[in-house]
C-alpha cells in the first residue's frame, strides 16, 4: 500500500489536483481585467465540492441495491464509493450556472477544472507505469486450529486478504459484509488474518457474532502487516490470480465498494454465484 501517513495516493492525488485547479483558476483570473482571482476560485472549490457530492451519489445510485440492504453505508464517505464521470459533468455544470449571472468570467474556472483532470489522469498514468505491483507475502501463518500454514499456499485464484482484530470496531462492523461475499462468489479466496490475538480470543469473537466463516488465519506477530506495508486496522488487499497486488482498501469496506473492487481488478468466470456488474 502506497501513501504517506493514513493518507492513500489516491487522495494525495485529488488534493493536489484539487490544488492545482485552484492556483490555475486564480492565475488566469489575474490576467482579465473585468474577473476577481478570489471570486473566480470561490466558485471552483465550491463546483469541486458539489462534484464530489455528484460523484458520491453517482455511486450510490449505481450500486443502490447494496446499499439499500445496508442504508447506513451510505454514509461510510471514506470507502473510495465515487466516480468521476459523474462528478466531472456535475462540476462543469455547476461553474455554467453559478457564473451566468455574474460578473465574474467562467474562463479561468473552466481552464482551472481541466487542468486539474489533466493533472489526475497524467499522475495516474505515470503512477501505473512506475509502479511494481508487490507480490503476496511469504507469511507463515497459522489456522485456528494451530496448522501451520503458508499465506501463498492460497494462491491461483483471486484472492482479497483481510487484516483484522476482535479489538477493532471498524473492523468488527465489516465481517458480514466479508461473510456475505465468501458465499456470493466462491470462486474469489476470502482469507482473513487476525493480527496478534489467540485462537481463542478469535474464535470466541467469531462465535459470539454468529460469523461462518471458512479461512481465518492467525498471525501472532502481525508479520503481514508489515509484509503488506499496512498503516491500519482493516486492511482489505485484492490479489489476482497471479499473487499480484491490484488493490487496496483501508478502513471499514462495505459491500458496494467490495464488489466494485472486484469487478474492476479480477476477472471471475460464471460460476452460478451473483455476476458482478461490469
Amino acid at each position: 500500500m502506497i501513501g504517506i501517513g493514513p493518507f492513500s495516493i489516491q487522495s494525495i492525488g485529488v488534493v493536489a489536483a484539487v490544488l492545482l485547479s485552484w492556483l490555475v483558476t486564480r492565475a488566469l483570473a489575474k490576467r482579465l481585467p473585468d474577473a476577481s482571482h478570489r471570486l473566480a476560485g470561490a466558485v471552483l472549490l465550491d463546483a469541486v465540492f458539489w462534484g464530489i457530492v455528484a460523484a458520491r451519489l453517482g455511486y450510490i445510485a449505481f450500486w443502490w441495491e447494496d446499499y439499500f440492504a445496508a442504508p447506513m453505508s451510505m454514509m461510510a464517505i471514506g470507502d473510495g464509493g465515487y466516480y468521476w464521470w459523474v462528478g466531472v459533468p456535475a462540476t462543469i455544470a455547476f461553474v455554467w450556472w453559478r457564473t451566468r449571472s455574474m460578473s465574474v468570467s467562467c474562463r479561468p474556472i473552466y481552464a482551472g477544472v481541466l487542468a486539474g483532470v489533466v493533472a489526475w489522469f497524467a499522475g495516474g498514468a505515470v503512477f501505473s507505469l512506475l509502479y511494481e505491483s508487490p507480490r503476496l507475502p511469504d507469511v507463515q501463518l497459522v489456522t485456528l486450529d494451530g496448522q501451520p500454514i503458508a499465506l501463498r499456499s492460497y494462491e491461483g485464484r483471486p484472492m482479497v486478504v483481510n487484516l483484522w482484530a476482535s479489538w477493532c470496531p471498524p473492523c468488527r462492523r465489516e465481517m458480514p459484509v466479508l461473510e456475505k461475499a465468501q458465499s456470493e462468489f466462491p470462486g474469489v479466496g476470502i482469507v482473513l488474518i487476525n493480527q496478534g490475538e489467540s485462537a481463542q480470543l478469535a474464535r470466541a469473537f467469531l462465535d459470539g457474532a454468529g460469523l461462518a466463516l471458512n479461512d481465518v488465519l492467525l498471525d501472532p506477530a502481525s508479520a503481514s502487516m508489515q509484509a503488506m506495508n499496512s498503516r491500519g486496522l482493516p486492511t482489505t488487499l485484492f490479489f489476482d490470480a497471479e499473487g499480484r497486488l491490484v488493490d487496496s482498501h483501508l478502513g471499514e469496506i462495505t459491500m458496494a465498494s467490495l464488489k466494485d473492487k472486484m469487478s474492476r481488478r479480477f476477472d471471475l468466470p460464471s460460476n452460478g454465484a451473483q455476476d458482478l456488474p461490469k
